[in-house]
């Protein structure tokens, strides 16, 4: 007979939940099946996500509304074909009737070459730089990208750890509550300290549970994002350093991005395409010459028909014509038209102007902001390894008081739950420097993905 193990509660709870979840997933996603690294997780959202995928597409397409510009520039031709049939019928006073029978073919092919027309070429030039603005955009979408990922990665990470920093706790609370059971058996100690420990307990239970699901909560968010099932994100190695930062000083972050954010880039084309937009207002002012050629080929039948015996007439001809022409189209006046065109678009160049330099204003705060951060973040984790130094020293001071009897329980729980409380801390300070990094490099415009490569190498390999 075969014995079968009955897993505790929770355990078959959780495996049912994890098999649920992912049958309901697995369609229309990848599994995985190993712990990934920043930069896999990163390519497989590159090929999946909804925004950055419809952010290339958008770039395909403002492409080729760039090219159909040009078409402004080169000559057209034109074919077209007319086919025409008349019959004619007459009854001569002899009684003799007679039908005619009349018919033209015409073909006219037409080729028109632009030889002066400024606003087809103002037009071309604004599709060239409006094409650089989409370039721009697909960058910021895969640095939004970029940064997504590497939040939702290290969120995971930071919510992982939490969670194994409250099961130690637990242990260390448990170990503490059978001490303090321990002393009351043999007299060393009162009830209380075993109550105070028991509270403590099951406060980390709940703890615990709040825990363990925020976790499932990260891991569907990193699953949806780069459309994987169960996600294993490499940890950070122990003992990773942290780097520092490029550059010290903060005006050398904005200055940098003057010439790479790409909200900026896009202004500054903005600006240029409104001047354009201007010069082609002007343009309605201006003449357009076209060089025209055209070859006309008709032929005329002619047939008549005498009481049903059938003979052609000599009325049959076939006329070939080829003509040049330059075309000058002048205007003269348009109801104020142009003129108004005119003073609209100075008002939208001023306007493009204006949002160049709010945009430069915008990206210098934000760059400051993350360059403040950064510092910060890295100064809070300085502090934070000395501070679990510390609480860990306090946390044995304490033990070795309460074994001797100068301390009661309830200041060995106070020092665990502080060394605990310090490494959570700590370890989401960590994860906030790194992600700190790429959004200052986002905030100024250089963020890439080979920034990527730099926080890969601090992962467990």
């Amino acid at each position: 007979m075969k014995s079968f193990r009955v897993l505790p509660l929770k355990v078959a709870i959780r495996a049912a939940l994890c098999m649920t979840l992912g049958t309901g997933l697995a369609i229309g996603f990848s599994t995985s099946t190993q712990a990934q690294s920043l930069v896999e997780l990163y390519e497989s959202a590159k090929a999946y996500d909804a925004n950055y995928q419809g952010a290339k597409a958008q770039f395909q397409a403002n492409k080729y509304k760039a090219d159909e510009s040009l078409a402004g520039l080169l000559p057209s031709i034109s074919l077209s074909t007319t086919d025409q049939h008349q019959t004619v019928r007459a009854n001569e006073p002899d009684n003799a009737s007679y039908k005619q029978l009349l018919g033209t073919h015409t073909a006219t092919l037409t080729a028109i070459q632009p030889l002066y027309n400024p606003t087809n070429y103002a037009t071309y030039k604004q599709s060239r730089k409006q094409l650089g603005q989409s370039a721009s955009q697909l960058v910021a979408a895969e640095q939004d990208l970029l940064v997504r990922v590497s939040q939702a990665y290290f969120d995971l990470l930071a919510s992982q750890d939490s969670l194994e920093v409250v099961r130690a706790q637990r242990t260390a609370i448990g170990e503490q509550l059978a001490a303090a059971k321990r002393n009351f058996e043999v007299g060393t100690a009162t009830v209380t300290d075993s109550r105070e420990a028991q509270a403590r307990y099951d406060l980390n239970s709940s703890q615990e549970i709040a825990a363990a699901n925020d976790v499932r909560v990260k891991k569907l968010i990193l699953d949806q994002l780069v459309g994987m099932v169960n996600t294993h994100p490499k940890p950070l190695s122990k003992g990773a350093k942290l780097p520092s930062l490029a550059k010290d000083d903060p005006d050398e972050w904005v200055k940098e991005a003057e010439d790479t954010h790409p909200s900026i880039l896009n202004a500054r084309l903005a600006l240029e395409v409104a001047q354009l937009e201007v010069e082609k207002s002007y343009g309605g002012h201006k003449p357009t010459i076209n060089l025209q050629t055209q070859y006309s080929d008709q032929v005329n039948l002619g047939g008549i028909n005498y009481q049903g015996i059938s003979s052609q007439s000599s009325g049959d001809s076939r006329i070939g014509i080829t003509t040049f022409a330059v075309v000058m189209n002048l205007p003269l006046f348009s109801g104020m038209y142009t003129h108004n065109r005119v003073q609209e678009s100075i008002s939208l160049e001023e306007k493009a102007r204006d949002d160049l330099d709010a945009a430069r204003r915008s990206v210098s705060l934000a760059t400051r902001t993350a360059y403040l951060g950064v510092a910060s973040g890295l100064a809070q984790v300085k502090a934070l390894e000395a501070a679990q130094n510390s609480s860990q020293v306090a946390l044995d001071a304490n033990k070795l008081g309460y074994n001797v009897g100068i301390r009661i329980n309830i200041d060995v729980l106070n020092a665990q739950s502080q060394l605990y409380q310090t490494k959570g801390e700590l370890a989401k300070a960590r994860y906030g420097v790194l992600v700190g990094e790429l959004k200052l490099k986002q905030a100024n415009g250089t963020l890439s993905p080979e920034d990527l490569n730099s926080i890969n190498n601090l992962l467990e390999k």
